[in-house]
């Protein structure tokens, strides 16, 4: 699978972010991350980035460059899409991370016994869902700390679940 596009979004009906993943075939696959999983998540997605770039990304100190919103051209393309896992979002309580060879970080999504989706990310992949990510949490006035350098998190080894 190739993707083609990343977006996330703020839902504030149900107070949660979407991600919406659009690869070359044109599926789309859709998953709700709740505030509480972000922050679960966080320091191992900023971790990994960290890792596969060996420097803080630019806009790492005081948010983005510029001090302006980031912004991710072009808009999220529409083209009456198949959603392979349905066009309900899956609702992440799960995610393990896993290197993979050639600079890629595997990071699977699992409902609660239910669906489930791997996403494989290259560096420049990682690092615009991990911005996507803390503006994203930031226009849902979510007050997490979505820092580059934050502490390692408690020991999981890679490819163990974090549950929700």
């Amino acid at each position: 699978m190739s993707v083609r596009q990343l977006q996330v979004a703020n839902d504030s009906v149900q107070d949660r972010l979407v991600l919406r993943i659009a690869t070359e075939g044109n599926e789309e696959i859709r998953i709700f991350l709740t505030r509480r999983f972000l922050r679960e998540i966080w320091p191992h997605l900023s971790r990994a980035l960290l890792e596969q770039l060996d420097a803080p990304p630019p806009f790492a100190a005081h948010g983005e460059a510029g001090g302006e919103a980031a912004s991710f051209e072009p808009a999220f393309r529409e083209d009456n899409p198949r959603y392979p896992l349905g066009s309900k979002p899956l609702l992440a309580s799960e995610a393990t991370f896993e290197k993979t060879g050639d600079d890629l970080l595997r990071v699977s999504f699992r409902e609660a016994r239910e669906r489930s989706f791997s996403l494989n990310l290259n560096p420049e992949l990682l690092q615009a869902l991990c911005a996507m990510l803390r503006a994203a949490a930031e226009q849902a006035h979510w007050d997490l700390a979505l820092d580059y350098d934050m502490p390692a998190p408690p020991h999981h080894a890679t490819g163990k679940p974090l549950l929700h």
